[in-house]
């Protein structure tokens, strides 16, 4: 029952991560561990850190472990008494979009004000109008709420809402519509629904309600303990603001044609270069099929480690490789340039120090 998940006002830490992992795998969501007194992730192993690393591969998921972060999330019982029943100092995080969650996550950070374009993106603001009093993303979210003649997700308590040790608040939604609503990041320059308002779903966690850190509990407000359907206009801001992926194409994608010119330029013509360059990068590409569950960070972490190589083996420069990386990346993920580009830089990086000879690494 929803009601079984209680937080103790006067020790929250009596509220068990082993009873709330469980109670929110009972509700249907899938949860996976966070590190100790922090809402991230447990670390991956040492093999699984290792460049290049393949998750669709990897033996860490299918043996119950929990690399990988919300990709290992899990419904099954006996795996969960295993890892908080070992380790009862894990927090708790639940996998959004196999939850068929939408998580509005709204923060109430000191932050100076973007310009007037990123308050609530697509949503003009005259200079005319005075932001006196606007500070964070109660206010954007509210501000967009009233404009759809709506009731803010803040103030829905019809729905689970969960206050952060921050003073932001997590509003949960049910996703009946069975749309991938993809994950954004309302300070970032990307895809966007306000300022200071995150959106978790597919591709994403949230952390589970009951969950403690040092900085103190996710509580729950209220009686309400279940998500609430994801309210009509509420989706229709999320569609207008990219949060649904771009719609497949219906062939394979071929190798981009900069990764090809890239190779091409640096005197690679259809040589072992080329073909090792555009191998991986048709990888990354292919990417663009499949919206979620495509390792698509894996492979371009591979493919910047393969390119990073090439580099150091002076089969190619590294601007060239650096726009192939990018433009791959462009095409299987679009929106999401900054996320690639850290991941484009940290397998270059770690491939510059290894040559590639092409019979194996140096």
């Amino acid at each position: 029952m929803a009601a079984e998940l209680r937080v103790s006002r006067s020790d929250p830490r009596r509220s068990q991560p082993l009873a709330t992992a469980e109670w929110s795998a009972r509700q249907g969501w899938p949860v996976h561990p966070l590190a100790p007194g922090r809402k991230t992730p447990v670390g991956n192993c040492d093999a699984c850190r290792a460049p290049g690393h393949d998750r669709g591969a990897c033996d860490c998921l299918r043996a119950g472990r929990w690399c990988h972060g919300f990709h290992a999330a899990t419904l099954d019982s006996e795996r969960i008494r295993q890892w908080w029943g070992a380790r009862p100092d894990l927090g708790v995080g639940v996998a959004t979009g196999p939850a068929g969650l939408v998580v509005i996550d709204i923060d109430a950070h000191a932050r100076e004000l973007p310009g007037r374009e990123r308050l609530l993106p697509g949503v003009g603001i005259a200079d005319t109008v005075d932001l006196t009093g606007l500070a964070n993303g109660f206010h954007t979210l509210g501000v967009l709420a009233a404009l759809r003649g709506a009731t803010s997700p803040a103030d829905d308590e019809t729905t689970l809402r969960v206050r952060t040790p921050s003073g932001g608040l997590h509003v949960w939604y049910r996703n009946g519509g069975g749309r991938r609503w993809q994950c954004s990041a309302g300070s970032g320059s990307g895809r966007a629904l306000a300022w200071q308002v995150d959106v978790r779903a597919h591709g994403g966690y949230i952390v589970a309600p009951g969950t403690v850190t040092p900085a103190g509990v996710y509580r729950p407000l209220g009686a309400v303990r279940m998500p609430a359907p994801l309210p009509g206009w509420l989706a229709r801001e999320l569609e207008r603001t990219g949060h649904l992926p771009a719609a497949a194409a219906p062939g394979p994608r071929p190798v981009p044609p900069r990764a090809r010119q890239a190779v091409i330029a640096a005197g690679g013509g259809r040589g072992a270069s080329d073909r090792v360059l555009a191998g991986v990068l048709a990888e990354v590409a292919d990417c663009g099929l499949v919206p979620e569950g495509a390792a698509f960070s894996e492979k371009l972490n591979r493919a910047a480690y393969t390119a990073g190589g090439l580099v150091a083996a002076g089969h190619v420069t590294e601007a060239q490789a650096l726009r192939a990386l990018e433009d791959a990346a462009g095409r299987a993920r679009p929106g999401q340039e900054r996320r690639c580009r850290a991941i484009i830089r940290s397998g270059l990086s770690a491939g510059l120090a290894r040559p590639l000879a092409l019979r194996g690494r140096g």
